[in-house]
C-alpha cells in the first residue's frame, strides 16, 4: 500500500510541475504555434466533404446493386 501512495505522490508532483511549466511558457510566449481557427475550419470542411462523397457512393451502389451485377 505504501508503494502505491508513493507512486501516486510522484505522479501528482510530476503533473503539477508539468502544468506549472506549461503555464509559465504560455505567459512568456502567448503564440506557441497552436492550430489556427482557419486550419480547423478547412479540415472540418474536407472531412465533411469526404464523408458526403463516400455516403453518396454507398447510396448509389446500394440502390443500383441489382442492376450492376450483370456488368
Amino acid at each position: 500500500m505504501r508503494n502505491t501512495a508513493a507512486r501516486t505522490y510522484r505522479a501528482l508532483d510530476w503533473l503539477t510541475a508539468r502544468l506549472q511549466n506549461g503555464l509559465t511558457e504560455a505567459r512568456h510566449r502567448p503564440d506557441r504555434g497552436d492550430i489556427s481557427t482557419t486550419t480547423v475550419i478547412i479540415w472540418v470542411a474536407a472531412v465533411t466533404g469526404a464523408v458526403l462523397i463516400a455516403g453518396t457512393i454507398a447510396v448509389v451502389i446500394s440502390k443500383y446493386n441489382g442492376k450492376l451485377s450483370g456488368l
